[in-house]
């Protein structure tokens, strides 16, 4: 890998300041999901390690805490300076790592910067509230006040922004974080620390656990008592263990988890703007997202249209390494994910679905898999319940606006929904009838620093985003100062 900084590849964890590794002095592999190449190597670390961590954290946040938000401000200012100079080597580190296409890895660390500059902003917006009082001799104060320690669990798909959105609005109000970055895409986080540590973030606020199996560090961020909030982007399934975990110190969660993001097209939609939307909500990032299209529903009067010029669109579609120039998708994060796509694909054909384009491993063997669509897709399909995190697009077929919304919503999750339509009244009737945390309308993605993210039902707890994320990490604090007529 040739950076033009090559400190930024770091292979050792990041606790109170020091680097280091492992106290059994265990690492593990980081690959490249192109063809399994070692990349390094990270310390796998546990419980022990986690409790020093959580130590550091707590040790530092008095005087973190404390710190003026001018102060702070200015450090997260910093940060993401050093991380806009060094884009091009975070990107390349992210796309060896992950497997994105380098477009994506440095619009990702593009986002992580917007979201710096936000919370540097939103540091110094931290207000409380007077509250009237019926009482002539008294007065009512609510204040914010930082939560304390945060643990934050990041998933792989998204290495850099997963991070940031979690610590930015986390160290602006004046908490401490442990984080624990996914086995598969620790470099990127290590590289993070690298340039918060040179920004003169203090030693203790932020630390970097690595390690090959999550449920040891996991599980003590989650059981501490010395920790108040943990902030987990994931599956639902780890993400209902952590909520248990946290109940019996009676923690403060956020969790992000899996989505079964509904795209729907109407057949008063603009279909250019339709396929382009489907394409980017679609394929990015392999389809391994969280909030990318998982199930796709067509209106009768387009649907043959729209089915056929998708095939087309997503067979053209140029797969290869990240770095390799023009690469449109990337490699799928391990063969475990490339196998549970084979099996949804090889589900949905034997229930009657029609395949268009794809349906198997990409000629370039390694992870790739073909860009696939899938007509006549119904209910009963594994594709239909389950997130797919790959690159299939099964459609189904709709008559009525009433029944496409039944769809829709027939699902335990609810992070994101995409819908196509020129109708302002549909418009507002979808919008408030889907079960979805977001909505995107005639957009196909829907990132943005300054709004509310996160979902509904099994799909999580909390948001992340613009202002409202300041309230997950802080305690709202009533002051009553009474005898004032005395």
């Amino acid at each position: 890998m040739e950076l033009n900084d090559p400190a930024l590849l770091r292979q050792q964890a990041y606790i109170d300041g020091t680097w280091m590794n492992a106290e059994s002095g265990v690492s593990f592999d980081v690959t490249n999901p192109v063809d399994g190449s070692v990349i390094g190597s990270v310390p796998d670390m546990g419980v022990a390690e986690t409790r020093r961590a959580i130590s550091a954290a707590e040790a530092s946040f008095p005087a973190w805490s404390k710190r003026n938000a001018k102060e702070r401000t200015h450090l997260l200012r910093k940060w993401m300076a050093l991380i806009q100079q060094h884009l091009d080597d975070l990107s390349t580190i992210m796309t060896i790592e992950q497997g994105k296409p380098q477009k994506e890895a440095r619009n990702e660390i593009g986002t992580g910067i917007n979201i710096l500059e936000w919370y540097s902003e939103e540091a110094r917006r931290v207000y409380g509230d007077m509250v009237p009082s019926a009482a002539t001799d008294q007065r009512i104060l609510v204040m914010r006040q930082p939560i304390g320690v945060v643990g934050a669990i990041t998933p792989w798909n998204f290495p850099h922004g997963m991070i940031v959105r979690k610590c930015a609005p986390a160290l602006a109000v004046g908490c401490t974080v442990v984080v624990k970055p996914a086995k598969a895409t620790p470099l990127s986080a290590l590289a993070l620390a690298v340039l918060a540590e040179r920004a003169g973030v203090p030693k203790g606020v932020l630390n970097i656990v690595t390690a090959l199996d999550p449920a040891s560090v996991g599980g003590e961020l989650a059981s501490s008592a010395v920790v108040r909030k943990l902030s987990f982007t994931g599956s639902t399934e780890v993400g209902k263990l952590l909520m248990r975990q946290c109940a019996d110190t009676v923690k403060n969660v956020s969790l992000e988890l899996g989505g079964n993001a509904p795209f729907i097209v109407f057949d008063d939609a603009e279909i250019d703007s339709a396929i382009t939307g489907a394409l980017a909500s679609k394929y990015r990032n392999a389809g391994q997202t969280c909030v990318c299209a998982n199930r796709f529903f067509v209106q009768d009067g387009i649907y043959d249209e729209f089915v056929a010029r998708l095939a087309k669109a997503a067979a053209a579609l140029r797969i290869g390494p990240g770095l390799e120039a023009g690469t449109e998708v990337g490699p799928l994060i391990d063969v475990a994910a490339l196998e549970k796509v084979e099996s949804i694909v090889a589900d949905a054909v034997g229930k009657g679905a029609r395949l268009l384009t794809g349906g198997k491993r990409h000629k370039r063997g390694g992870n790739f898999y073909e860009p696939t669509v899938l007509a006549d897709a119904k209910p009963g399909m594994a594709c239909m319940a389950e997130e797919i995190f790959g690159p299939v697009a099964p459609i189904v077929r709709f008559s009525t606006e009433d029944e496409v919304i039944a769809m829709a919503n027939d699902t335990r999750f609810g992070l994101a929904c995409y819908f196509y339509s020129r109708d302002l009244g549909r418009v507002w009737r979808v919008s408030e009838a889907v079960e979805s945390g977001v909505v995107g309308i005639n957009v196909g993605s829907s990132g943005n620093e300054t709004a509310p993210f996160g979902g509904m039902k099994e799909s999580g707890i909390g948001r992340e985003g613009g202002k409202y994320a300041i309230d997950e990490f802080v305690e709202l604090k009533y002051v009553l100062v009474g005898g004032l007529d005395r």
